[in-house]
């Protein structure tokens, strides 16, 4: 239907307030730099952060529309903001793994035990995945000493001897790797379903309720990225250089390790598949926020985990249902 989508000739842009933590979020990027947005009717307005953290309080005072983000996106449901999971921009667990000074002996992650202490940000994936590690081996968290640091001291932490081992996501796994910290294990092995680390884009309910298009022109805009990119993966890499500001074999490292694992629009629309915007309870993201939230309750870093009502009306798969027959295309 060409009524979703808008000319780039009219004035009339909707002005959106976007928050994004600094990530390596290249779709978004590479719509940003090539006018994809205007091409739809849209002008977002950035606004980066050092992490998902802070764009909670912008979505409470509703100065934010939409997010990209990771964890975040559990606390702000966790805190009761209406919030509405359009699609996955991103699966943080591709790149995520457990980092290991090569002098500690820690050959993979059965072997966690030898580290005195281990980096793992709380409130993050980082954290997330070492509560999955232990209960994998039968561990509890607490018999693990988990310091909470952020990933880019990691390096100095390793060089110092303050830590022997560390979970770390992109652009930082690859960072540290290139440092001489080898990668023992990536997050599939010691999480479950291929990783619990979905990096989501999501639009503030109210602001969706005022404007219904909008989440399927953000669909629009990230399809056309994701094919842009997928024709000529350099504009990830080259957005990857300018916007985090490493160096380009790192950017390749990252796009050749996780571009693949993105979750496609049919994979998100698919009720079977395990990044199922559409699939209910135990299955797709909802059962993967599920897990994620059950986590961090058990640790005290949220107070409860998340219930399958709040799941349910938080992710909302109508948008992509609605490209997939053919709207806006």
């Amino acid at each position: 239907m060409a009524s979703a989508q808008v000319a780039p000739a009219q004035a009339n842009l909707l002005k959106i307030n976007w928050g994004v933590p600094t990530a390596d979020y290249y779709a978004l990027y590479v719509a940003k730099d090539h006018g994809l947005f205007k091409e739809v009717g849209l002008e977002p307005n950035f606004f980066f952060f050092p992490s998902g953290a802070p764009l909670l309080a912008g979505l409470k005072s509703e100065s934010l529309d939409v997010i990209t983000t990771g964890m975040a996106t559990v606390f702000a449901l966790g805190q009761n903001i209406p919030l509405k999971v359009i699609y996955w921009s991103l699966d943080h667990s591709a790149a995520e793994g457990l980092i290991v000074d090569p002098k500690s002996g820690i050959k993979s992650f059965k072997d966690i035990a030898k580290a005195k202490a281990i980096a793992a940000p709380s409130g993050t994936c980082a954290q997330v995945s070492m509560v999955l590690m232990a209960q994998k081996l039968g561990m509890k968290y607490s018999d693990l000493n988990v310091v909470n640091i952020a990933p880019p001291l990691y390096n100095n932490a390793f060089k110092s001897g303050s830590v022997q081992a560390g979970i770390a996501w992109s652009p930082y796994s690859s960072v540290l790797q290139a440092a001489g910290y080898p990668i023992v294990n990536w997050a599939a092995d010691y999480s479950p379903d291929g990783g619990v680390c979905p990096g989501l884009t999501s639009v503030r309910a109210n602001f969706l309720t005022q404007h219904p298009d909008v989440g399927l022109k953000l669909v629009q805009v990230h399809a056309k990225a994701m094919d842009m990119i997928a024709k000529n993966p350099e504009l990830a890499i080259d957005a990857l250089v300018k916007y985090l500001s490493v160096t380009r074999d790192v950017a390749k490292h990252v796009v050749d390790q996780e571009l693949s694992r993105i979750p496609t629009l049919e994979q998100q629309a698919d009720p079977k598949s395990p990044y199922s915007l559409s699939a209910k309870g135990d299955a797709g993201l909802a059962h993967k926020l599920l897990v994620v939230s059950q986590a961090l309750a058990s640790v005290g870093t949220i107070p409860a985990p998340l219930s399958a009502k709040v799941l349910a009306e938080s992710i909302d798969p109508t948008p992509i249902q609605r490209y997939m027959k053919g709207e806006g295309k």
